[in-house]
């Protein structure tokens, strides 16, 4: 029996909330995510689709999309 608890993990869901249009970076509106992780999203171990996660996540800061209110 295998201890790995990953093993029997659900899979990480995607982020694409179905407004798919890429912007002039190649980076979809929607998702934030690239073509290459788009395409490879089903592919990808949970562990790499966390990791796209954070870099959509960091996207979506930096183009203005999401912002952040700082603790008190």
């Amino acid at each position: 029996m295998s201890t790995d608890p990953t093993q029997h993990e659900k899979p990480v869901r995607s982020p694409c909330v179905s407004i798919c249009a890429l912007d002039e970076a190649d980076i979809c509106v929607g998702c934030q995510r690239t073509v290459a992780e788009i395409t490879g999203w089903s592919r990808m171990s949970n562990e790499a689709r966390r990791a796209v996660l954070v870099l959509c996540d960091d996207r979506a800061k930096a183009s203005g999309m999401m912002f952040s209110v700082p603790a008190r």
